[in-house]
């Protein structure tokens, strides 16, 4: 019996189909180096099989890269762990909690994605097959909807807008990184940006204008 080529013995290792083993292997890729300069021909080379096989399973590159982007997303959030439960805990503490999530994924996904500026098709397709309710935004703002509605958030609390400022200081935050010719940022410390969601700057008392 004829032995199975290299190649073909990589692309079926483990039972994986060349599918899920391009969109692995891509996602490897984006994970080490980012996001730039990925060509056609590397990925395959990286994936052990031939460079026209890609077009058998994905319209085009575009396509198998926003995949990989998708599963490099859904692995970084997975090794962050969970976000709290609304009703558990403290607000304080779960807040932190979120914001500190929120820090560490921005750090990991905004250089990816920043090196996809030039390449408008990748971002179009990614939003194309991403799960808005899965990004971390959306569970922060389901949350906080949720801490509202047991009572521990005040019932006129502006939780999109809460939401708003708390990925707007992530944003922040990450800055310098993918603009290391910017001055760099001094971001205030998680627990003061905790603290003017949950009390606000105006006093208690205060009226409005």
């Amino acid at each position: 019996m004829a032995a199975m080529s290299p190649r073909k013995a990589a692309a079926q290792r483990d039972g994986q189909s060349l599918h899920d083993l391009l969109v692995e292997t891509a996602r490897k890729m984006i994970a080490t180096h980012g996001t730039s300069g990925m060509t056609v021909r590397e990925i395959a080379r990286m994936a052990g099989v031939a460079d026209g096989v890609l077009y058998n399973h994905f319209s085009d590159k575009e396509e198998l890269v926003a995949r990989a982007l998708l599963e490099h997303v859904r692995t970084t959030e997975a090794e962050l762990g969970e976000l709290p439960v609304a009703g558990e805990g403290t607000l304080v503490g779960n807040l932190r909690r979120h914001l500190e999530f929120g820090l560490a994924l921005h750090k990991a996904l905004v250089p990816v994605f920043s090196g996809l500026v030039g390449q408008p098709r990748v971002l179009e397709r990614f939003a194309e097959i991403s799960e808005r309710s899965g990004h971390w935004r959306d569970q922060l703002v389901a949350y906080l909807e949720a801490e509202r509605a047991l009572g521990r958030l005040r019932v006129e609390s502006e939780v999109d807008a809460t939401a708003a400022l708390l990925v707007g200081y992530c944003h922040a935050s990450v800055m310098a990184m993918v603009f290391p010719h910017t001055a760099p940022l001094d971001p205030p410390p998680v627990n003061s940006i905790v603290s003017v969601a949950l009390h606000g700057i105006a006093p208690a008392l205060a009226s409005e204008e």
